[in-house]
């Protein structure tokens, strides 16, 4: 069993990635009877000989240490003595060679705060919107994250004729400050496979950005608008098949439209995005050609470049741009032009990025091909479209990551429904659901007894990593969630977590978020799931039933292992950038995290500075 306070290994061949710094990251919930929960981040790039010393400040009296010896272990405690009738202020201090450093940012637990495990951020939802799909990014250079809402109100499904509202993103600090707003107005169609949206510090000026498709009309979040309002070009099916398209780079901190440049991936004929059997077929309303995917990639090992994606059912497109000193340029494009491409027809609803052949720059596993960091194509396991896509180093007992697949077998196409493959090479190491469609599937270590995580989706049940049945499989098949103090996922679905008992195949109740919705109808997926503050485990962002409000759970379960934070882990942050694409999907890290697993190794990262100076608690 791996144990906390470890030793990292890191391998310095390859160039330092670019990476926003953090605060601490410092939370408190008040559990009753006195206790407090309180947890922390580990850097990535802290020593492993860091040690912490907890405080807290009660009411007008001074701090007091709660700690009688540096915290070594964890990055959590339990305060047990606590007047909850007064404020309680809480901070760290990081003690290194037996001398104790500056203060952290603190964490104020108000007088009188209830009980309870989340968050509260009020929203300013617009009538007849709902909060939707989430993302998180420094806006304003102070080390804590803010959050990006997509608000949604009436969506179509690229399949379907019907009006639409403009797609609607909000912006928002941690205590609920209302940032901006940006409205993409009538020419930008309202569905979860149209408006991919990405956050991220695009030019490593510890601010991040905020970028989109846009079209005619759009506002941004100082009201002012790009290209010409007075355009429509919404067709009586309400699709949006002619007038120029854009992609957009907003200021973060201010919503402002820092540059605008026609949108390419284009549009081009959209009676050629299609390809050769099951859902390759060609369409003219938009279908196949209004199908988009973006991420976040180190294409150069050291700096983000944005990807914006265009098809997945015939032909396939990927842009890759680089922001900076305030230009937007071009890297590459891939682009596998008809449907006689070998990669054609290979992509799902969704995506991953990560290195997966090592040399220190990201490639783009887009479903069932993977595109390497020079724009070129790496492989492609001819194993179609899919639903799902889970990439990490599933099965530590063989080398690199692997990719577990989830692929539609529609429309008398055959092959297997289920596929475990080689995340570098495309080699095919299992497969099962022969001639199956299935639409779901999952990959996390929930079952102590075997190496690497389990896996499970289709009618064959739950199977180790080789492929070996091994029983029942669990009923949720959605996300996964670190949450509770050992080193096994947890199950997310709907407004709950669960535990899988594997003595028994059955899902045991960790938390229900009664007050709260997900989102995504069948899909039932979180505003977002990610290690926001706190100690390593993971947060999950649910929108209240009124949709006036979001709810940010956090554990309060104590734990002796310690890592560092998952948002310091390359691929981690990555999945956060594109846990909102298509059909939403869990993040991993780059690492096996679970049962058995060796030491994590310290993330190649350099830190950009914080833009604002941050006063920490005397």
């Amino acid at each position: 069993m791996f144990c906390g306070g470890l030793l990292f290994f890191i391998n310095h061949t390859n160039a330092q990635r670019e990476m926003e710094s953090l605060t601490r990251g410092i939370i408190a919930m008040n559990q009753g009877n006195g206790k407090v929960f309180v947890s922390w981040r580990l850097f990535g790039t802290d020593p492993q000989n860091i040690a912490f010393n907890l405080y807290r400040k009660s009411g007008n009296k001074s701090p007091v240490k709660l700690n009688a010896k540096p915290i070594l272990t964890s990055t959590n405690y339990v305060d047990s003595h606590v007047d909850s009738a007064v404020q309680n202020i809480y901070f760290v201090r990081a003690v290194l060679n037996g001398k104790e450093e500056s203060n952290s940012t603190s964490y104020i637990l108000k007088a009188n705060t209830p009980v309870q495990q989340y968050l509260n951020v009020s929203l300013r939802t617009p009538p007849g919107y709902t909060p939707n799909d989430i993302s998180v990014g420094d806006l304003d250079g102070d080390g804590q994250y803010d959050l990006i809402v997509h608000m949604t109100g009436r969506g179509r499904d690229n399949s379907q004729n019907g009006m639409t509202d403009p797609p609607i993103f909000d912006a928002y600090k941690l205590d609920g400050t209302f940032l901006w707003r940006i409205n993409l107005g009538r020419n930008i169609r309202e569905g979860a496979h149209y408006t991919q949206f990405m956050v991220y510090d695009l030019d490593g000026d510890g601010k991040a950005e905020f970028a989109c498709k846009t079209a005619d009309g759009t506002i941004d979040g100082q009201g002012h608008v790009i290209g010409d309002s007075s355009k429509h070009y919404v067709d009586k099916n309400g699709r949006i098949l002619h007038g120029p398209e854009y992609l957009t780079i907003f200021n973060g901190e201010t919503g402002a439209a820092m540059e605008t440049v026609p949108y390419d991936p284009p549009r081009g004929d959209i009676g050629k995005w299609g390809g050769k059997g099951g859902n390759g077929g060609n369409d003219h309303y938009g279908n196949r050609a209004n199908r988009f995917l973006a991420c976040i990639a180190y294409l150069d090992g050291v700096h983000p470049s944005l990807v914006m994606c265009r098809g997945y059912y015939g032909r396939i497109v990927l842009v890759a741009w680089d922001w900076r000193n305030h230009q937007l340029t071009k890297r590459w494009v891939f682009d596998t032009k008809d449907g006689s491409n070998a990669f054609s027809g290979q992509g799902n609803h969704n995506l991953a990025v990560a290195d997966v052949d090592g040399d220190g720059k990201d490639e783009i596993v887009y479903g069932s091909m993977c595109v390497d960091d020079n724009g070129k194509g790496l492989y492609t396991t001819g194993l179609r479209h899919g639903d799902a896509v889970h990439l990490s180093d599933l099965d530590p007992s063989r080398p690199g990551m692997e990719v577990y697949g989830i692929h539609e077998i529609e429309d008398k196409t055959t092959g297997p429904g289920v596929a475990m493959y080689d995340a570098r090479t495309g080699k095919i190491l299992w497969t099962s659901d022969i001639n199956k469609d299935v639409g779901r599937g999952m990959a996390a270590d929930i079952d102590p007894r075997y190496l690497g995580t389990e896996t499970w989706g289709g009618s064959e049940g739950l199977k180790d990593v080789k492929g070996n049945y091994i029983g029942k499989a669990p009923r949720s098949d959605n996300f996964g969630i670190w949450w509770d103090g050992d080193l096994l996922r947890e199950l997310l679905d709907r407004n709950r977590i669960t535990k899988w008992d594997w003595k028994n195949s059955r899902e045991v109740p960790l938390l229900t978020a009664e007050e709260c919705l997900s989102n995504n109808g069948t899909k039932a997926t979180p505003g977002l799931s990610a290690d926001l503050f706190g100690d390593w485990r993971e947060e999950v962002i649910w929108r209240t039933k009124d949709n006036k409000a979001l709810h940010i759970y956090t554990t309060t379960i104590p734990t002796n292992y310690r890592f560092y934070t998952l948002m310091q882990n390359p691929e981690y942050r990555l999945s956060i950038a594109w846990q909102n694409v298509g059909y939403n999907q869990p993040p991993y890290t780059d690492y096996y995290l679970g049962v058995g697993m060796k030491q994590p190794p310290k993330p190649n990262i350099i830190l950009t500075p914080l833009s604002i100076h941050l006063k920490s608690e005397n």
